[in-house]
């Protein structure tokens, strides 16, 4: 990527989708429908609660997205799987932002407390992420916390998620 954006449309979001942002073999996000992510308002490698960088995002959320129809018939409610998925997209999308190499895979998380619910009526997400520990080396990982909010409201708090980004034929241990 010839520059760093300090924020990013979706229009450069699909890019990393196709693996065109970063190049062959390193972090992509996923295509749509998987895609949580509709843009990123803030990207940084400083600042953040603890100095290290930090990433601020947003979903916009359409009464007729795919999971609403099926999770649950009649009581529609984002999984809260899919809210720290995007949180983990976001998390390896930064390492590749910084130059890190590989392929991004989710490495786990630390806690998750679920305090709101994302419903149809709700308009937009917002993902909050604080980096704690970046290494870009041999070993390429990222370790934050960070929150969702759901207009506005806090829905999720999320803390220790890590991602790695992993060379072909590498796999995390």
């Amino acid at each position: 990527m010839a520059e760093r954006k300090s924020a990013l449309s979706l229009e450069d979001l699909l890019e990393c989708s196709h693996g065109r942002m970063f190049g062959p073999g390193n972090p992509q996000l996923p295509l749509p429908p998987m895609l949580m992510i509709d843009r990123i308002t803030h990207i940084s490698d400083e600042g953040g609660e603890y100095g290290k960088g930090q990433i601020i995002a947003e979903f916009d959320i359409k009464p007729d997205l795919w999971f609403f129809a099926c999770h649950f018939e009649g009581d529609p409610v984002m999984p809260g799987c899919l809210g720290l998925d995007g949180m983990w997209q976001l998390l390896g999308f930064f390492l590749g932002w910084i130059g890190g190499q590989g392929k991004g895979r989710a490495l786990g998380v630390g806690e998750v407390k679920f305090s709101a619910m994302v419903t149809p009526a709700v308009k937009k997400l917002e993902y909050v992420i604080n980096l704690k520990r970046v290494i870009n080396r041999k070993l390429v990982l990222g370790m934050a916390d960070g929150i969702i909010k759901a207009d506005g409201e806090v829905a999720f708090t999320i803390s220790d998620m890590k991602v790695g980004l992993f060379g072909a034929g590498e796999q995390p241990a």
